[in-house]
């Protein structure tokens, strides 16, 4: 599938899937995947390679079976390189020619060079300049750091100067649309320290917490999610309700990154609000009506507090 240019309708992509489940619930995700709107879909392991119920054939076969159902299909890269094995994981992913790359952060870059990539939102592109050189290298869409607002997004890459590749290929932007928040890695796996247990015996707690493990301010007000090396948000990025600003700001796709329950109805509300003109008041109490994991936030996005929330 052809990336999308700017006056295409708003893209959809499924982000990987950032938490530890099954096989069998991971199986279950994609088939739903595969019957949804979604335009593009990110695979792969991209926390923590202890987490093995896909191994890279499995991904590879799975990419393959939803590239038939009409999907792009991108295969994501590890966020926090810290092993021997995780780099020959990292080369054999880089190396592999049937589908686009994820750079999880610069470890990716040089094995990417020359060749069609796209930046996950861990890579750190805070300017136009920036981007620029991730570009010259074969950069054809970003996703920016959550923490970037609207104008800012705007002005590193605008709709009508947009930065392009030395092919002269515009890099798209991509925001994340929907999710908890990545906001940080660690090489000290959090969740194994809450249950006490070394990070090289964790015993694969994480599989306990499908959506990660939620902690509380002081005061008792959701804080973060712990989910094993790396740190959330509390609350879920929506952007639903942005269509005309998201635009304005030179954005071409949403990203929606999975949740354990509801997410399937979440990317339809999206389609209906974004191609099929259903009204987002409309949409957002449907949305707040399903089981998700946390309350909608949209505070940096528009230039504040990351959970805080600002009716459109």
């Amino acid at each position: 599938m052809a990336i999308q240019d700017n006056a295409s309708p708003m893209g959809l992509t499924v982000g990987p899937v950032l938490y530890h489940w099954s096989r069998a619930s991971l199986t279950q995700f994609y088939a739903d995947v595969a019957d949804s709107p979604a335009d593009t879909v990110v695979l792969g392991e991209v926390v923590c390679s202890r987490r093995r119920e896909y191994k890279a054939a499995d991904w590879l076969s799975l990419a393959l079976e939803l590239r038939q159902a009409g999907k792009e299909v991108i295969l994501g890269t590890q966020a926090l390189i810290e092993s021997e094995a995780e780099l020959r994981t990292l080369r054999e992913r880089c190396a592999q020619d049937d589908f686009l790359v994820e750079a999880g952060d610069a470890s990716a870059l040089r094995r990417l060079q020359g060749r069609r990539f796209t930046l996950s939102p861990h890579v750190n592109v805070y300017s136009r300049e920036a981007l620029q050189e991730h570009a010259a290298l074969g950069a054809v869409r970003w996703v920016p750091p959550v923490e970037l607002d609207l104008a800012t997004i705007a002005r590193i890459n605008p709709a009508d100067d947009p930065v392009r590749t030395p092919a002269g290929e515009a890099v798209q932007t991509e925001i994340f649309g929907f999710g908890r928040m990545p906001l940080a890695f660690s090489a000290r796996c959090f969740t194994a320290r809450h249950y006490k247990l070394p990070k090289d015996e964790c015993e694969f707690r994480c599989l306990a917490d499908p959506d990660g493990l939620l902690l509380k301010s002081t005061e008792g007000a959701d804080f973060l999610v712990l989910n094993g090396i790396q740190t959330q948000s509390a609350g879920l990025q929506c952007l639903l309700d942005r269509g005309p600003a998201l635009r304005g700001a030179g954005i071409t796709r949403l990203r929606l990154s999975p949740c354990a329950q509801g997410f399937i109805e979440v990317l339809k509300l999206h389609h209906a609000v974004l191609r099929e003109g259903l009204d987002a008041t409309q949409a957002l109490r449907e949305l707040n009506a399903l089981s998700l994991p946390g309350a909608l936030v949209n505070g940096y996005a528009l230039g504040g507090a990351g959970l805080e929330w600002r009716a459109a």
